[in-house]
C-alpha cells in the first residue's frame, strides 16, 4: 500500500483549492467538452468507504448510499441518476457504460454499451456516393442515436450485488429533479458553447432563456426526468425498455426534421446487458483489470503496461511535476504501438473476431515484447499493428469520430467492495435530442465511418445489432501477492482515455505518486499520429528535446475527467485515498 504523510493527509482533509486560467485550445482540436479551468485539488481521506465522481451533487449521492449501508454497486447507481441531471452533457439514463466489479473474490465487467438498430447498415454514414458524412451530420439528430444501455446494466449488477432496495437508489436523483439544483459554471460553459442544442425544442426551453444559457447559479428543476425516475424506480428497467419511454424515444429519433434515425421499438425492447470476462494482466508487482471488446481499454492499456515492462519507468520520474524526457518518449511510443492495434483489430467481438487466439494473443508478453523492441531513440512517428500469435485475420482501418462527452465514478464500499463506472453519451450533449426530462446518445459515431478500406472490411463498421468500439476504460488494480484491491481509476475523454488511464496507472505504481498526483499530472500520449501535450503544461525545453527525437508535437486542452481511489497506509492503517481531476469540478467523498 501507499504510504502518505499527516501533512498529506491534512490537505486532502483541507481539500484546498486554487482557481487558475483555463489554457487556451488549439482550435482544430477542442473537445466537444470544452475546457472550463483547472482547480487545484489535494484529494480526500476516508477509512470506512469513498465514492469520487464528477459532480459533487452526484458525489453526495452516493455518499449517502453508501451511509446507508448500500453496496458500492448502490451507490454507482445514484451517482448515476443524479449526474443523469447535474452533468447532462457527459453521461445519462439515454447513453450506455461500462462497469467493472470488484465484490472481495472476482472482478467482473458489465456491458451497458448502446447497440444499433436493426434497420441499420454499414452505408448509415455514408452519402449516396459512398463517401463519409460530415462530422456533424453524423452526430446530430436521430441517425448516431444507440439503443442506451446504461439502466439494464445498472439492473443486473443491482440483482447481483445490490444490498438497498432499487427504488431507494433513486431517491437522490428524484429529490434534486423536484427542487432543483444550482447550474454550475462548467456546465453554463457547456451550454453557451454548444451551437446544437438550442435547436431542439424541448432542450431548450429547459436550458435556455432567450436563446441564452441560465446564468451560473440559476436553480434548475427538471420534473420531467423525475416522473421519468419514479416509472423507473417503481416498474424496474423495463418501465424504460418497454412502454410509454421506449415509444417517446422512437418517436423523437424518427421525427428529427432533417436527420431522423432508424430506432425501433423492437430494438430498445430486445437490449440486453452482457456480463464479460475482464483482461487481466500482471504489470511489475501488480494485476491490472480492465473492460474487455467492445471497449478498446483494456487490451489497449495492457500492451502499453506490457511494452512499458520491458524498460525502466521507474528511472524517470517527474521532476517538479512534469515528467522527464525520456518517460514521455518510451510512453508515447507504447501509445502508438498500442494504437496502431486498436485501430486495425477492435470492435464487438460478438460479430467481429480478434486475431489469433483473440485477447489473450494480443496481451501476450512475447508479442508485446517484440513490439517494445521498435521502440528506438527516435520517435517511429506512425507504428504499424502487430501481427499477434496465430493471426488468421485481415481487417481495414477504422475512422470513428469518438467524441468526449463522458463522466467517471469509482466507489469502494464498506465491505471492501469496488466500483469503476465509466458511463456516457457521447459528443457534448449526445445527439441533441431531449426526451422525457434527459438526452440521448450519438454512441452509433463511435463506429468507422467507412465500411471497406484496402486492406478489407473494417472491423468497427456498422452492422445491425452490433456494439460500437469504445475507448472506455474502467480499470481496477490488485496487489499480486496479497490479491487486495489497490486502486480503481477511469476517465472521460474519448480515445484520449486510453492515455489519460495510462498515465496516472504509471504515475502510481511506477512512480509512486498518490492518486491526486497521479491525475494532477500533465496529460500526455499519442493515438498514433503526433505526440500530444497538454496545453500550457510542459517547459519549452522538454517541448524541444522531443523534437530532437523526432516526435511532431500538437498542444490542445485535453480535458481529462480522470477519478479515483486508492488504498493507502497511513502509521500502518489503512485508509482510502480519493482523487478528483483537477480540470473538470468533480470530488471525492467517504467516511
Amino acid at each position: 500500500m501507499v504510504k502518505l504523510t499527516l501533512l498529506a493527509l491534512a490537505l486532502a482533509s483541507a481539500g484546498a483549492t486554487a482557481q487558475i486560467a483555463a489554457p487556451a485550445a488549439d482550435a482544430a482540436h477542442k473537445a466537444p467538452e470544452i475546457a472550463t479551468g483547472f482547480q487545484e485539488k489535494a484529494g480526500w481521506a476516508a477509512k470506512k468507504f469513498m465514492v469520487s465522481a464528477a459532480n459533487p451533487l452526484a458525489a453526495e449521492a452516493g455518499y449517502a448510499i453508501l451511509k446507508k449501508g448500500g453496496s458500492a454497486i448502490d451507490a454507482g447507481i445514484a451517482v448515476q441518476l443524479v449526474l443523469t441531471l447535474v452533468e447532462p452533457q457527459s453521461s445519462g439514463i439515454g447513453g450506455g457504460a461500462f462497469l467493472m466489479h470488484y465484490d472481495g473474490k472476482k472482478v467482473q465487467a458489465f456491458d451497458g454499451r448502446e447497440t444499433a438498430p436493426a434497420a441499420a447498415t454499414d452505408k448509415l454514414f455514408q452519402n449516396a456516393d459512398g463517401s463519409p458524412v460530415s462530422r456533424a451530420t453524423g452526430v446530430v439528430g436521430g441517425r448516431s442515436v444507440g439503443v442506451p444501455g446504461v439502466l439494464r446494466m445498472l439492473e443486473l449488477a443491482h440483482k447481483e450485488h445490490g444490498k438497498l432496495p432499487w427504488k431507494a437508489l433513486f431517491e437522490p436523483a428524484i429529490k434534486l429533479a423536484d427542487t432543483g439544483f444550482a447550474l454550475s459554471a462548467r456546465l453554463h460553459r457547456q451550454l453557451d458553447h454548444d451551437q446544437h442544442l438550442r435547436k431542439d425544442p424541448v432542450a431548450a426551453a429547459y436550458f435556455y432563456h432567450d436563446g441564452k444559457p441560465w446564468p451560473v447559479g440559476h436553480i434548475i428543476k427538471n420534473p420531467a426526468l423525475a416522473t421519468t425516475l419514479r416509472m423507473i424506480a417503481a416498474g424496474g428497467a423495463d418501465a424504460f425498455y418497454k412502454g410509454a419511454i421506449a415509444r417517446d424515444i422512437v418517436a423523437k429519433v424518427a421525427s428529427h426534421p432533417t436527420n431522423p434515425g432508424k430506432l425501433s421499438l423492437a430494438d430498445i425492447a430486445g437490449y440486453k446487458a452482457v456480463l464479460r470476462p475482464p483482461v487481466c494482466s500482471d504489470y511489475r508487482a501488480f494485476t491490472v483489470c480492465g473492460m474487455p471488446p467492445p471497449s478498446s481499454g483494456g487490451i489497449a492499456i495492457a500492451q502499453m503496461l506490457g511494452i512499458l515492462e520491458t524498460r525502466n519507468m521507474a528511472a524517470h520520474p517527474p521532476q517538479d511535476g512534469v515528467p522527464a524526457v525520456e518517460a514521455l518518449h518510451l510512453f508515447t511510443e507504447a501509445a502508438r504501438l498500442a494504437y496502431a492495434d486498436r485501430n486495425r483489430y477492435a470492435a464487438d467481438t460478438d460479430f467481429v473476431p480478434l486475431p489469433g487466439r483473440g485477447v489473450p494473443a494480443l496481451i501476450d508478453k512475447s508479442y508485446l515484447a517484440q513490439r517494445a523492441a521498435l521502440i528506438g531513440e527516435k520517435s517511429m512517428g506512425t507504428a504499424p499493428a502487430g501481427t499477434p500469435p496465430g493471426m488468421e485475420v485481415a481487417w481495414g482501418t477504422d475512422n470513428a469520430i469518438e467524441a468526449k462527452a463522458t463522466s467517471h465514478v469509482v466507489v469502494v464500499d464498506a465491505s471492501g467492495a469496488g466500483v469503476s463506472l465509466t458511463t456516457s453519451v457521447e459528443d457534448a450533449f449526445g445527439a441533441r435530442q431531449m426526451v422525457r426530462g434527459f438526452l440521448l446518445n450519438n454512441q452509433l459515431t463511435d463506429f468507422s465511418f467507412d465500411s471497406h478500406d484496402a486492406n478489407g472490411p473494417i472491423a468497427n463498421r456498422v452492422q445491425p445489432g452490433k456494439r460500437p468500439r469504445s475507448a472506455m476504460s474502467p480499470t481496477i488494480v490488485f496487489d499480486r501477492a496479497s490479491k487486495k484491491l489497490v486502486l480503481a481509476v477511469g476517465s472521460p475523454g474519448g480515445p484520449a482515455i486510453i492515455n489519460y488511464v495510462a498515465k496516472t496507472l504509471v504515475g502510481t505504481l511506477d512512480w509512486g505518486l498518490n492518486m491526486q498526483q497521479a491525475i494532477n499530472l500533465p496529460n500526455f500520449g499519442s493515438r498514433n499520429g503526433p505526440t500530444e501535450l497538454e496545453t500550457g503544461r510542459f517547459p519549452p525545453a522538454i517541448q524541444e528535446a522531443l523534437r530532437s527525437r523526432g516526435h511532431s508535437l500538437r498542444s490542445y486542452d485535453m480535458t481529462s475527467g480522470l477519478q479515483g481511489v486508492q488504498r493507502i497506509s497511513i502509521h500502518g492503517q489503512p485508509w482510502w485515498f480519493g482523487g478528483a481531476d483537477p480540470r473538470r469540478e468533480g470530488v471525492a467523498r467517504g467516511d
